[in-house]
């Protein structure tokens, strides 16, 4: 005659739990050691929440020094911070303008140095090089240098340009819209033309529909 087991029960003061209890303590995050923090992958940052700003800004528009200084400099003596730093009321006056012509002249004197590099290069005889290789990497750093000497060319070209929208009073003004280009713009680019946005709704239009 087979005897059952009699069914096991709990040990006297336990609690009873119920059935999905196991798996709730399966289911429950294993404890943090001190291992965790360290090899964890970095959180990321949440929005708004105790969130400091390094990000470096300029306070050029705030230092009076800055602000004041083209009252007592010539325009050619202007550093970019202090052409910056002018009130917007004085855009392109005769400080303004002396500061771009000379930046321009500057530019145009080192284009017409490099011209004459590249002059002086090129005059080089590659017909005496004994060694063919030699001789196809003098030629090949000509055409480079031809190529740049092109770049050059035109650049010299927008540079006296520029210098005679200076003498017209249409310099610093979008040939398009007739609005300011900008001082930022013109220091980065002295022979620009056309402001930010004419400038990217023409290369927008050149994409689209081509030269």
């Amino acid at each position: 005659m087979s005897k059952t087991p009699a069914p096991k029960t709990a040990p006297k003061g336990a609690k009873k739990t119920d059935p999905g209890a196991d798996v709730a303590m399966l289911e429950a995050p294993a404890p943090a050691n001190r291992f965790a923090d360290r090899f964890a992958p970095p959180k990321p940052p949440v929005r708004g929440a105790g969130h400091v700003d390094e990000t470096p800004r300029i306070a050029a528009k705030g230092d009076p020094k800055l602000a004041n200084a083209w009252k007592t400099k010539s325009g050619a003596e202007l550093t970019d911070a202090e052409v910056l730093a002018m009130p917007d009321s004085e855009y392109m006056n005769a400080k303004q303008i002396e500061f771009f012509r000379a930046k321009l002249t500057e530019l145009k004197d080192g284009v017409l140095s490099n011209a004459g590099e590249t002059t002086e290069h090129l005059r080089e005889d590659t017909t005496i090089v004994p060694d063919p290789a030699d001789r196809a990497t003098i030629e090949e750093e000509h055409a480079l240098e031809l190529r740049t000497r092109d770049r050059e060319r035109k650049l010299l070209k927008k540079i006296v340009q520029s210098i005679a929208r200076l003498d017209t009073g249409e310099y610093g003004y979008c040939d398009e819209t007739g609005e300011p280009i900008g001082l930022g713009r013109l220091i980065a680019r002295p022979t620009a033309t056309l402001s930010l946005e004419a400038q990217q709704r023409r290369e927008l239009k050149q994409k689209m529909f081509g030269d």
